[in-house]
């Protein structure tokens, strides 16, 4: 209880929730005055010190005054005049100095802090607590809660030589914490609690489905759930068809949580370590990568362990759509023209459309690419997206340093007596890179073992030439037939 911690996990985690739970029960125990405030409003100060110290103060008291509190536990009003830059300490120091409990404080949302604001809060909350031993009052226990793990203050605190060591204010914190995420078993516990409000049951393979789809982030597992119950109406039990549903209309709805991620997309150290992952290269490693992949890994996109890969299916899927929208633009072919008389997907037709397409607008768009390393890729999937997206779906597959992009288009169709089927093509994409060679080989080989995992027996692969001598524009978009190592027929697109 008298330990300073940091607790982290991406948005919409159950953070806050569990923040206020914890501060609840603590002070119902009688022995301390726990309190959880969010930082948010002090956003707005940056660099002013002392408006940011009073933003944050107000959100004390407010929350203090919210909580229903006896007067003797409220922290004084007004708070005492203090010079800015040492408002934090002196005020938090009356408090615990006039109060009959210990004071425990978890500042939520700390990411909201800005500039000097956060270095002089941090400084100011390790001179405090340091001086503990000496008798000084101070909060008995801290929270640090946000986004971030304690290594990204570090970065704020010393980017400027002249301000306090940037290690200083973290030697008082005992342990950085990371929520996780929900297990299968865990899914279905909470899912279970819809159940038994209201009988309507999750099936496992709905369960399943949902972790498969999720990997666990809290905030997916419940969006989907109310998707369901909520948006879609769903009545009677909840099949893994249904959750699928409710994904891509998550998706296709730009949910809030989900455009937040994409807007990092482009921030550098996000771009860093998510190029390589999307044009299965591996990244350029330094002494600051470190700190970039821990700071994308703690905005949840990536996974926690190697190897380097997004956390989960829909963000896969959601990070190429996104990317991808402004290629997705020139794209005028009629998706409806695509469907044969018998249902399926002219598939054929399809790659015959796409060399058109390179051929015209491939040069323009790859130069106008954030992701120039993984442009080629992008596009493709952009360009799919467009067409397969209105009646199939499509499943991505990429991780740094596999040099492949793996797509499986699925696309729902009835057979001759009614029976409903689902066509399904698998691709993979290659990127012939200046000094490498054919990379054909490779990707015959790569799409073997992928054909072998989907039970398919074609495919398609596709070679981008990005070399310096590679062909004119107007020249490329050959087509090949051959076969892979264990003999299965497919098609070579060089584009």
């Amino acid at each position: 209880m008298d330990r300073y911690f940091v607790v982290h996990a991406p948005r919409q985690t159950g953070k806050t929730t569990g923040l206020r739970t914890l501060a609840s029960e603590l002070t119902a125990e009688g022995d301390v005055a726990a309190l959880a405030f969010s930082c948010e409003r002090a956003k707005v100060a940056r660099d002013d010190v002392g408006w940011g110290e009073s933003m944050l103060l107000d959100s004390i008291r407010a929350a203090a005054e919210r909580s229903g509190w006896p007067e003797e536990l409220l922290p004084p009003d007004p708070w005492p005049q203090a010079t800015p830059g040492s408002r934090i300490d002196v005020a938090l120091s009356d408090w615990c100095r006039r109060s009959p409990r210990r004071v425990v404080l978890f500042f939520d949302e700390i990411d909201a802090l800005q500039g000097d604001s956060l270095v002089s809060f941090l400084c100011q909350l390790r001179d405090g607590h340091n001086a503990r031993p000496d008798g000084h009052p101070f909060p008995t226990s801290v929270i640090l809660c946000g986004l971030r793990d304690v290594r990204d203050y570090k970065i704020a605190v010393g980017a400027d030589p002249g301000r306090c060591n940037p290690t200083s204010p973290f030697n008082i914190v005992s342990e950085s914490l990371r929520l996780g995420d929900f297990t299968t078993d865990e899914i279905a516990e909470l899912y279970d609690q819809h159940t038994q409000a209201t009988g309507q049951e999750f099936t496992k393979d709905a369960v399943d489905r949902a972790f498969e789809l999720t990997q666990g982030q809290p905030w997916l597992v419940n969006a989907l759930a109310y998707e369901i119950t909520f948006e879609m109406g769903v009545t009677g039990d909840i099949t893994a068809g249904q959750v699928d549903t409710a994904k891509e209309r998550l998706i296709r709805g730009r949910a809030t949580h989900l455009d937040a991620l994409v807007a990092r997309l482009h921030e550098p150290r996000v771009k860093r370590v998510i190029e390589p992952i999307v044009a299965g290269s591996l990244p350029e490693v330094d002494l600051t990568f470190s700190d970039a992949l821990s700071y994308v890994r703690d905005l949840g996109l990536i996974k926690e362990r190697p190897p380097l890969e997004v956390a989960n299916p829909i963000y896969r899927e959601v990070i190429l759509r996104m990317l991808g929208d402004p290629a997705e633009q020139y794209v005028m072919a009629d998706p409806y023209s695509f469907v044969l008389p018998d249902g399926r997907f002219d598939l054929p037709r399809l790659l015959q459309e796409f060399v058109v397409f390179w051929r015209e607008h491939g040069e323009y768009l790859i130069r106008q690419e954030g992701y120039h390393e993984a442009a080629c890729q992008i596009i493709l999937m952009a360009f799919l997206h467009r067409l397969v997206n209105g009646g199939g779906q499509l499943d991505r597959e990429y991780a740094a340093g596999t040099k492949r992009l793996d797509v499986l288009i699925r696309w729902p169709h009835t057979g001759p007596e009614g029976e409903r089927l689902t066509q399904r093509e698998a691709m993979e994409l290659k990127v012939w890179q200046a000094g490498r060679n054919d990379p054909l080989p490779d990707g015959l080989a790569q799409l073997d073992g992928y054909l072998d995992r989907l039970t398919l027996s074609t495919g398609v692969l596709v070679i981008f030439d990005r070399r310096p001598e590679a062909p004119a524009w107007n020249e490329r978009g050959g087509f090949e037939q051959t076969t892979t190592p264990s003999g299965r027929q497919v098609t070579v697109l060089r584009a």
